[in-house]
């Protein structure tokens, strides 16, 4: 019976030392892995999302966990850039017509006015753009063979305008692209949907 009691008791010490933390381990690594987000405060930030512009612990889905944060900011960025020109496009619509074609009043009509062919024309030109940027490497797992390549960054500046910046300005410069482009992912949305609802024109 002596012997069950001592053999029970090394193993709850056993267990119990198994998740207790190793004397390696600081003060501040425990803060760290439990710092919580700032954009969520009830929930933890993600590691992986540490040292990229504009970042304010915004994952509640985990998807800097699943995937290349390099590929998801890309992602962002080319979507952000693509937004606001839609954005420019959905408005310009009502107000510009290209010569031989019929002016709508809802700009969601407009893919219609032009016809399938140039759409798809569009799609097309778009497609070899993006095999052409980045030489062919257009998944996850190729996109960023090279490791010094910046997401986003396809040095195409006509203006110099990124060239003639540097440290903090540089990065106030990234920061306005990406909030401007995650707010022109939105405004889309709406404006869009306030088309379809409404039956209305934007303006």
């Amino acid at each position: 019976m002596v012997k069950l009691i001592a053999l029970t008791m090394a193993a709850v010490v056993g267990v119990s030392t198994a998740f207790a933390p190793t004397l390696t381990q600081t003060k501040s690594s425990v803060v760290s892995l439990n710092a919580m987000s700032k954009a969520v405060p009830f929930l933890l930030e993600k590691k992986n999302l540490k040292g990229y512009v504009g970042d304010v612990g915004f994952d509640p889905m985990g998807f800097s966990d699943l995937f290349d944060i390099k590929w998801l900011r890309e992602a962002e960025l080319k979507h952000g850039r693509a937004s606001m020109l839609a954005c420019l496009g959905f408005v310009a619509q009502e107000f510009v017509t290209l010569p031989g074609l019929t002016p709508v009043d809802d700009s969601n009509l407009a893919p219609t006015v032009v016809g399938a062919s140039p759409m798809l024309q569009i799609v097309l030109f778009m497609g070899v753009l993006e095999f052409w940027t980045n030489k062919g490497n257009v998944t996850m797992e190729t996109m960023f063979e090279d490791p010094d390549r910046v997401p986003g960054s396809f040095g195409f500046d006509p203006l110099g305008l990124a060239s003639s910046l540097e440290g903090d300005d540089w990065e106030i410069r990234q920061l306005q692209e990406l909030k401007n482009g995650r707010l022109a992912m939105l405004a889309i949305g709406g404006m869009i949907h306030h088309n379809w609802i409404t039956g209305d024109a934007l303006l």
